[in-house]
């Protein structure tokens, strides 16, 4: 898809760069009204429940002068987060620039079970260490779009782990086991006879006490948490606490337009990710996807995006700044700029990237395949001889295509692997 955008480029255009300037979004937090920040909150959303309960506890904040308690969830059940998870932290966000207070909660307990949102068969629960390892890289990686001074990280199993068999019995016992097969992924799983392992059942429950036990007034999630959002709602009125305010967000579609991101179909943009390999994944997206990301994962206001989609601007020219605010918003300004300028050198310009990676390996005689297996540049044989097979390996510039062939590996050379991989091979 790459390849079809160059051809629309001119060696000597130079992109308009004022709408990758983030310092010109509207949004003016500390000015807004009541019903400025519901449109704001809004934004991108699917499901709201329930908007005027929202009002309520808007109004009285903005009375009070006492901040809202806002939550979103997240089992580390992997240790990379990408630009699909940001949509619904986003929302995170904007609560915390409205002056709320963000509540990230890591759900080391729950991760322990397993979420089956979404999930046609039992998910094997992770370890101890591998959450805790998990967890460790989403604070991290959180930081990069929110306050890390205005936001409260938590751990489920501070109350989890206090309230024993005792008191998880009297938790099981605010719900029944109906409420609980009502789920749609449960009630699939039963007709088609699929097992359902009974900490499974307990999942809603236990993700639905969280919102007791941190008196959320608000609790964000993607549209496949929508039953766990509701069960934490019930819960609090069994608790006695006024319900929170459930926002849910969607699941951003991947790379192919298709498939929701997922690391494992390969369509994500990771947010740890290379300024320079984010970039060429943006150029990438269909012109209609496009103005969906743009939807979820900025933070223009619909106004402006409505602008820029009827205007007479080169779609690229849109693509090019999209790729700039995602960068922005992860690495820098100055990430994003070079990033730009790498790409058109490379496939405007047809150039080899300023600074490649560099890797030392015993001067020798090596098939291809195996250089390219033991350089990193591939995870398998099979991949390394698909993608020869395709055209997409290149020595010094020149296609290789042959699979059994011997390379000499003495002094330098550059190898590349698809349209943005690149590494420069010493023997030594």
């Amino acid at each position: 898809m790459i390849s079809k955008e160059c051809g629309l480029f001119n060696k000597s255009q130079t992109f308009f760069s004022n709408l990758a300037n983030p310092t010109i979004f509207s949004y003016n937090y500390q000015l807004m009204t009541i019903d400025e920040q519901i449109a704001f909150i809004k934004k991108g959303a699917v499901d709201l429940i329930r908007e005027e309960d929202l009002r309520t506890k808007l109004e009285r904040s903005a009375k009070t002068g006492k901040p809202l308690r806002v939550k979103l969830g997240a089992d580390p059940t992997a240790p990379d987060i990408h630009v699909g998870h940001t949509v619904v932290i986003r929302k995170l966000k904007a609560f915390q620039e409205l002056g709320h207070t963000a509540i990230f909660l890591i759900g080391d307990f729950t991760g322990m079970i397993g979420d089956p949102s979404g999930k046609n068969a039992t998910r094997p629960p992770l370890t101890r260490e591998e959450i805790l390892a998990n967890a460790e890289t989403y604070k991290k990686q959180i930081y990069k779009l929110l306050d890390p001074e205005k936001t409260e990280i938590r751990f489920n199993s501070e109350w989890f782990e206090e309230q024993g068999s005792a008191g998880f019995i009297k938790l099981a016992s605010h719900t029944t086991v109906k409420q609980i097969l009502e789920r749609d992924d449960f009630e699939k799983r039963m007709r088609e006879e699929r097992p359902i392992a009974l900490h499974e059942l307990l999942y809603p429950l236990v993700q639905g006490y969280d919102s007791v036990a941190l008196n959320a007034d608000v609790e964000l999630g993607g549209t496949d948490q929508k039953f766990n959002l509701l069960m934490g709602r019930n819960l609090q009125r069994e608790y006695n606490q006024e319900p929170q305010v459930i926002l849910t967000t969607p699941l951003l579609e991947g790379l192919d337009g298709v498939n929701k991101m997922s690391k494992s179909l390969n369509n994500y943009i990771g947010i740890d990710e290379n300024p320079n390999e984010m970039f060429g994944k943006v150029m990438s997206v269909s012109d209609e996807l496009m103005w969906r990301y743009y939807e979820l994962v900025t933070d223009l206001t619909p106004a402006e995006i409505e602008k820029m989609r009827n205007s007479d601007e080169n779609p690229r020219n849109f693509k090019v700044n999209l790729a700039k605010l995602i960068i922005k918003d992860f690495h820098s300004q100055s990430a994003a700029n070079e990033a730009e300028e790498n790409f058109i050198r490379q496939f405007v310009n047809k150039d080899v990237p300023d600074e490649i990676e560099e890797k030392l390996i015993n001067a020798g005689s090596y098939k291809l395949v195996d250089l390219l297996l033991q350089t990193g540049m591939v995870e398998s044989k099979g991949e390394a001889k698909r993608l020869i097979e395709q055209g997409g390996v290149k020595l010094n510039g020149e296609k290789a295509s042959n699979t059994g062939a011997e390379i000499e590996v003495s002094g330098e050379m550059i190898l590349q692997v698809g349209k943005r991989k690149f590494l420069k091979v010493k023997g030594e």
